[in-house]
Parts: C-alpha cells; structure tokens; sequence
C-alpha cells in the first residue's frame, strides 16, 4: 500500500459516520427515485433481475441500496472498512441480497467479463492511478457491459483562480441560502493536502476521462455535463454551483 493510498483511506475512514449521514438524506428524499431512474436508463436492455452490477467506491451504500431495490443483482465494493459498515447498517435487511467487499477500485480481484454494468460516483478524482482504474473497468465489464461514472472537477480550486472564486462563492451561497454547507465539519485542510497529491486535481474533466476511456477501447463514449440539474437536490447544487457534476459513460 502507498503512503497516499493509507492517507485516502484513514481520511475517507473519518468521514464514513458524516457521509452515511448524507447518503441517509438522499434515501429519505426524492433524490431516491430520481438517480434510480436515471441510472436504469443507461442500463444494458436486459431484465433487472439478470443484471450483474458492479457499485465502486460505494462508501455507505447508496447506489447498491437503490438498485437491489430494483432486482439488480449487486457486489458493492469499497477501500474502507468503516465505509462498508455504514453500507451494510443502512441497507438493513436488503444487505442480505448485496455481496459488500473491501477491495481497492484500481485493482479488482474479480475475473475479467464479470459485470453488466459498473457504476461509480465521486471516486475517480481522488484515486491514485485513475488511469489503471479505468482499465480495471473496463477488465471486469462483459461485452456490451457498460460504465456510468459521476465525478466532477472536486479541488480543481486549487489550481484555478476562477474556480477558487467558484468556490468562495459556492459557500458564501449556502449561508445565504440557509443550506448546508458540506464543508463544515470536515479536515479540508487534509483533503486539501490530498487532493493536491492526486493527478486529476489539475486536469479539467470530463474530456481527459472520455480520451482515456476511448483509449482503453471503450465505445460510444459520451458525456452529459447537466445531469446535476436533473438528479441533485437545491442544496447540492448549491454547495456545487462552480463545480458541477457530470457523468461519462461507454460500452464495451
């Protein structure tokens, strides 16, 4: 293990209760259905029920709750320990039905063309080797699987002038109006010092993932930089307003 791979983790260990707190409001809210019915539109046309879904990076279970829900056969993996606990206690009774295993999203111990589809949400900006993750993606998905990756441009702040502005303003917004701002309460100074460590702080994305996917040889690769509007509820996009989030999808 790297050193930065052990500072991920002990950081990403820290924020597991606050971030299962999050996840819990999302389950409770509208944004349930919404990112249900937005992720079983890029789906492989098969029945739910016969689809294998890898969830990486689940941190407290979002995505591997909401879709079990639907019959999709889901294995949900994480780099943190703390993280997969949250996971499993919020699943309740439907963690029965989803496999939960503690593994590293840039190296799978899964054999190639396991998974229908692989989804992964505000993960890739903060690993190591995205590169080598993406390849792992790819490994793992069947022929004609397909990949649904939600990320933004997190930290890119730290090398922007405009986007640190951005951000400035994103949280003088919240207290304006009156939302939480998801800043509070965590070490930004250590994933500040992250961040700045990891490659993809300086890069603006979603173009370097779609030349990278393209790379690898996925197709019909594409992005969709408005899916914030559509899914996040006011206080996300609020507390992102400069760095909005965007998905990028491709077929194997």
């Amino acid at each position: 293990m790297s050193e930065l791979l052990e500072d991920i983790r002990k950081y990403w260990t820290k924020r597991a209760k606050g971030y299962s707190e999050y996840n819990q409001g999302e389950l409770s809210g509208e944004q349930r259905e919404k990112w249900r019915q937005a992720i079983l539109a890029e789906l492989p046309d098969k029945p739910l029920t016969e689809i294998h879904l890898l969830d990486v990076g689940t941190g407290p279970g979002f995505f591997a709750i909401i879709l079990a829900e639907a019959g999709i056969q889901v294995t949900a993996v994480d780099y943190t320990e703390e993280m997969l606990k949250e996971a499993k206690a919020n699943a309740g009774e439907l963690s029965e039905k989803i496999h939960f295993q503690q593994m590293d999203a840039q190296n799978l111990e899964f054999p190639d063309g396991t998974f229908d589809a692989v989804i992964t949400r505000n993960v890739t900006w903060n690993l190591e080797h995205p590169v080598r993750a993406y390849q792992e993606w790819y490994r793992v998905l069947k022929k004609d699987g397909v990949l649904l990756n939600f990320d933004a441009n997190w930290y890119r702040y730290l090398c922007d002038e405009e986007l640190r502005k951005g951000y400035e303003e994103d949280r003088k917004k919240t207290k304006e109006q009156q939302v939480e701002d998801y800043y509070e309460g965590t070490d930004i100074a250590e994933m500040e010092r992250i961040a700045a460590a990891v490659p993809l702080t300086e890069i603006l994305r979603p173009a370097w993932d779609l030349h990278v996917m393209e790379e690898i040889g996925f197709q019909d690769c594409r992005s969709d930089e408005t899916v914030n509007e559509r899914i996040l509820s006011r206080a996300d996009q609020i507390n992102g307003e400069s760095t909005p989030m965007f998905l990028v999808t491709g077929r194997k």
